[in-house]
């Protein structure tokens, strides 16, 4: 029965946790926990900052409806309006991409204030704009508590195991 597969409460078995894991050696030193700690910064900075993106991008995606609202209003859809707008989703799709700048979440904030002003075309985008300016506030609260633990506080560092 060699080639019977092996029973998922098999204690044998190693866990997806403990295959390949460092923490295995028992000699773990300062440098290696340092470099681990750096790695797991870095990842988490890279995952903050695609999750800014993806906010600038469906940000810009509800921006795409709006000329549609705008041609149903008294005036309607003029061609500067259209620009306006067109250049709002371009600059939101821009500064999306550049997240990864050590100044893209502030350029993130700043494009809020173009989005609010496409409230001066129709209503909706005043409740529109608000909503993705509050998001935006709490992402960038959300990152600095993650990036910059407040003084005081246990750093963050992955508890090792005890096998």
């Amino acid at each position: 029965m060699a080639d019977a597969p092996p029973h998922p409460d098999d204690a044998t078995q190693g866990t997806p946790e403990s295959i390949g894991s460092s923490d295995s050696s028992p000699h773990r030193g300062p440098k290696a926990d340092e470099s681990g700690h750096e790695a797991q910064r870095a990842q988490l900075w890279r995952r903050l900052n695609g999750g800014g993106a993806a906010v600038l991008i469906l940000e810009a995606l509800a921006v795409l409806f709006v000329p549609r609202a705008i041609a149903q209003t008294g005036s309607g859809l003029t061609p500067w309006r259209l620009a306006a707008v067109l250049a709002v989703v371009v600059a939101l799709v821009v500064i999306a991409g550049l997240q990864r700048r050590s100044w893209g979440p502030q350029a993130g904030l700043a494009v809020q204030l173009p989005v609010l002003a496409t409230g001066f075309f129709t209503a909706a985008m005043w409740f529109l704009g608000v909503l993705f300016l509050l998001l935006w506030i709490y992402l960038l609260r959300i990152r600095a508590e993650l990036l910059d633990p407040p003084p005081g506080s246990p750093p963050d560092v992955p508890a090792k195991g005890d096998g």
